[in-house]
């Protein structure tokens, strides 16, 4: 029992030791937070001084600053109105000058029309007088004369009219006469640029073609057993084949190019190939007309394009490439066509006419010299017509229609085609002669000319179509003269050979000659 109540003594003490330790400690606790919390109080008041102290400082820096700006704007505002002030003042002092400067100007103007009027008054006056004095003019007049004064004046009035008449006829002949020296100078100008910018060269064909052999035995070969593969050849083709004692060669004799390319095209490939019998020999020319047909619709096609004709008819194109295969007094048929487009076209540009229409219309001009050994007609009607029919346009047609001067010019182009056709077939060496021979017959055509009694001097000219002479005025007269071009003439057609026609021209020239003293 005792130690129960020891241990309840001790237990109680100890509860009251605990209890006080811990009340000292709640004590010290609250002491220590009372006192950090005086301390952060301090530290808050402080820093809270310091804040406020730097924002009245900010406060009173910016508002010192949004005073001086205020007063910055005001001065700036007040040099502005000062300025306006005075441009106000400036302007009222110069409405006040010229306020009065027009009162000035209105009072001037005030005296001059009182003195224009009173001179209006003087001059209405002597105009009433010298419209009495007329009358009194015209009644004397009228009765001297014995007409009205509307018969005087439809008579002045007619004279007026005749010399007008006069003078403008005066005139227009003045005109025309300076027109047509001045198209003269500028035609030749525009063709001999034309010439010196086209400037093709010019090769000359003839109607055979060689064909080299490797050897002379297959001349043999060629001909056949009894002639029978020469004649296949010739019957396929309707070439004419030459094989005489020229070494290595045979020679193929035709008027038509095309014919002449496919014969030696087939014989070349015939001695390629070894393989020389008639049945062959129709395969092959067969195949090499079919290529040919095929080269030539290329050739045309790439002449249009060297020309810039973008949207010709693929049968157009055939038939201009074929003419690569067609002479025309010896020069190709193509080549001249293209020598012509570019004459026509650069005229065409130089006188300001339709350049595409023109060149078109020179570059088939000559179509119908691809079909005209094949239907009847002449190559003009049958090119019009093929060209109509594969939808080339009149103004193309009607450009092509008149080259030969068979019809009237349709149009200013088809004059510059015949144009550019004529240079280009007058070129020296451009058709059929080789330049010896057509030096030659320029010589032999002077000469005959000269032979004849009376002549001073004999000129061939425009490339052998025209011989000019000068006569002597004492030995020939006038009638002479007439019949001398008519000798010459005939002595031409009897001894030249040459393509066209030879223009002879007489020219007798009487001078006067006298001397003072």
């Amino acid at each position: 029992m005792d130690l129960v109540t020891t241990a309840g003594i001790i237990l109680a003490v100890v509860v009251v030791c605990l209890a006080w330790f811990a009340r000292e400690r709640a004590v010290r606790t609250v002491g220590q937070a009372k006192e950090e919390a005086d301390r952060l109080l301090h530290d808050a008041r402080r820093e809270a001084d310091a804040y406020r102290k730097e924002a009245e400082l900010a406060a009173k820096e910016q508002a010192h600053t949004l005073l001086q700006e205020n007063e910055r704007q005001s001065q700036e505002r007040r040099d502005e109105l000062e300025s306006v002030e005075r441009q106000l003042a400036r302007r009222a002092q110069e409405l006040t000058e010229q306020d009065r400067e027009a009162r000035r100007t209105e009072a001037t103007l005030a005296e001059r029309q009182q003195q224009l009027d009173e001179r209006d008054g003087a001059l209405a006056e002597e105009r009433r007088r010298c419209d009495e004095l007329i009358r009194e003019q015209q009644q004397a007049l009228q009765r001297v004369s014995g007409l009205t004064a509307d018969e005087a004046k439809e008579l002045v009035i007619r004279q007026i009219e005749q010399d007008a008449r006069r003078d403008a006829a005066n005139l227009v002949k003045r005109l025309e006469a300076e027109a047509r020296e001045q198209a003269a100078e500028k035609a030749r100008q525009i063709i001999t640029q034309a010439i010196q910018r086209s400037a093709p060269e010019h090769t000359i064909e003839t109607t055979v073609s060689v064909v080299d052999l490797p050897s002379d035995d297959l001349k043999g070969r060629i001909i056949g057993r009894e002639g029978r593969n020469i004649r296949a050849l010739e019957q396929a083709t309707g070439v004419e084949l030459i094989v005489d004692d020229t070494p290595g060669a045979i020679i193929l004799s035709s008027f038509d190019p095309f014919r002449r390319e496919v014969a030696k095209q087939a014989i070349e490939r015939l001695i390629a190939d070894g393989r020389i019998h008639p049945a062959r020999i129709e395969e092959v020319v067969e195949k090499v007309k079919v290529e040919q047909e095929e080269l030539a619709l290329k050739e045309g096609e790439a002449a249009a394009f060297e020309l810039g004709l973008f949207d010709m008819h693929p049968e157009i194109h055939r038939l201009m490439g074929k003419l690569k295969f067609r002479t025309s007094y010896g020069q190709n048929v193509l080549s001249h066509s293209k020598e012509v487009a570019y004459l026509a076209g650069i005229m065409a540009r130089e006188v300001g006419l339709d350049a595409h229409t023109t060149i078109r219309g020179a570059f088939v001009h000559d179509i119908g010299k691809a079909i005209d050994r094949d239907l009847q007609g002449t190559h003009l009607t049958l090119g019009i017509d093929f060209l109509r029919q594969h939808g080339e346009k009149e103004a193309v047609v009607d450009a092509m229609a008149a080259h030969h001067m068979d019809i009237d010019w349709p149009s200013l182009e088809s004059m510059l085609v015949q144009a550019a056709d004529a240079i280009s077939a007058a070129r020296p060496g451009a058709r059929r002669d080789i330049l010896e021979s057509y030096i030659k017959r320029l010589k032999q055509l002077e000469s005959i000319a000269d032979s004849f009694d009376g002549v001073s001097k004999a000129f061939a000219l425009q490339a052998g179509r025209e011989v000019r002479i000068m006569v002597e005025s004492e030995n020939v007269s006038d009638e002479e003269a007439v019949w001398l071009s008519k000798d010459i003439a005939k002595r031409v057609e009897n001894e030249l050979q040459y393509p066209g026609q030879i223009k002879v021209t007489v020219i007798r020239e009487t001078r006067a000659v006298d001397y003072a003293r």
